[in-house]
């Protein structure tokens, strides 16, 4: 059997994810060990089974999924969309950030909110005229759908929020709304979210001083107000991950220090994580670092091909949506690592130690992979009937 036939799709895209696992392999080996021993789980050789057995499960959910005719998605998006809403309102009625599934581990209603709600955005502008995506009404029913989401996952995860509605967001640039609606409620946005962070500062800033307890606003506050004032005001002398992350680039070097001899990764619990892509530096060097890094942009740029040659405004738009959100994410988790960012909390991309994030991101691998082997499909059905053409054509001509 071909593995053409087994890995439908796009090449390039599974090649991307294949060499992007095996380096989630080697830096989770080598950055699990404190996790494991401060959770006296079943040790860092049962983690990484288990890390293992996730990346194993992504694959066979992506090859599953890219064999089903992709406009399906769009039939159930609606009710996806309605049952992830449900699952986050239970969420925060609870007061908790995740569930945890035994086996597993930590199940969040956001990951898969996050696939969801592309394929429900993508599906709501696919239905829409041309002329219906300029009018003011199309883009306050976009932004309705999209910030009641990222409105129910902020209180407890302010970044996801924030990536769900800008990968949103973009989608909506990308499947031809009125730009000059866009670009409006973008500023407003932007200065929205400068002006909370910087409120979050503010308060924690006051209660340092005043040593009182911060008066939050919404849940979380507190700590997000922590991790901008970290940002801000650094503490080089404090073991803290994002000072242990800085050490471990800068041992890193250009060459790095070869795979598996970190020391830095055995002294974060956030290593195999949130900050996975510092150990990758400190042992594969900038170089190493660099190569992640285009890893991602090639993903997205095959999405963006993808997108351009995909004929149905449903599958063009899911593509481009699919492709937003992981390379957003990757950025977000790359620029915390080397201290562009605060931290935030957001994992890279199928590198990161897995779980139910890694499994429904892969899931919208999948999506893609249908979208392309969709695609596929219709180049050679289009060949194959240029031949018969041509063969009936020559046929007719010697009789």
């Amino acid at each position: 059997m071909k593995l053409k036939s087994i890995f439908r799709g796009d090449t390039g895209i599974w090649v991307v994810f294949f060499l992007l696992s095996l380096v989630s392999l080697a830096a989770v080996y080598s950055s699990i060990g404190l996790e494991a021993y401060s959770h006296k789980g079943p040790g860092p050789t049962g983690l990484f089974l288990k890390h293992l057995a996730i990346v194993a499960a992504t694959y066979v959910a992506i090859i599953l999924i890219s064999r089903i005719n992709y406009r399906y998605f769009s039939r159930f998006a609606v009710l996806g969309y309605w049952a992830s809403l449900v699952l986050l309102v239970i969420l925060m009625a609870l007061g908790q950030r995740w569930w945890v599934i035994p086996g597993i581990g930590q199940f969040q209603p956001s990951e898969i909110a996050k696939v969801v709600l592309i394929i429900f955005v993508a599906r709501m502008m696919a239905l829409k005229k041309e002329n219906q995506m300029q009018e003011l009404s199309t883009f306050i029913q976009l932004l309705f759908y999209i910030a009641l989401v990222a409105g129910f996952v902020m209180p407890e995860n302010f970044s996801t929020a924030a990536l769900i509605f800008l990968a949103c967001y973009i989608m909506m640039y990308l499947g031809g709304v009125n730009k000059k609606y866009w670009w409006r409620v973008f500023a407003v946005g932007m200065v929205a979210v400068v002006a909370f962070l910087a409120f979050s500062y503010y308060k924690y800033e006051k209660s340092l001083i005043s040593g009182e307890a911060q008066e939050q606003v919404i849940e979380r506050q507190a700590t997000w107000g922590h991790r901008v004032y970290s940002w801000i005001n650094p503490q080089p002398d404090e073991l803290t991950q994002e000072n242990i992350a800085r050490m471990a680039e800068a041992r890193g070097g250009v060459l790095g220090k070869r795979v598996g001899s970190t020391i830095h990764g055995r002294l974060m619990t956030q290593a195999h994580n949130d900050f996975i892509y510092a150990i990758i530096i400190e042992e594969s060097g900038f170089i190493g670092g660099l190569i992640v890094f285009a890893l991602y942009a090639i993903f997205y740029l095959r999405c963006i091909r993808l997108a351009k040659r995909c004929s149905g405004p449903f599958g063009k738009i899911t593509v481009a949506g699919m492709g937003t959100v992981i390379y957003l994410q990757a950025l977000v988790n790359m620029s915390v690592a080397v201290g562009a960012l605060p931290v935030t909390g957001q994992t890279l991309p199928f590198i990161s130690y897995g779980g139910t994030a890694y499994l429904f991101l892969g899931c919208g691998v999948g999506v893609i992979q249908a979208v392309a082997a969709d695609i596929e499909r219709q180049k050679t059905r289009v060949k194959a009937d240029c031949t018969t053409t041509i063969e009936r054509v020559a046929q007719e001509g010697e009789e």
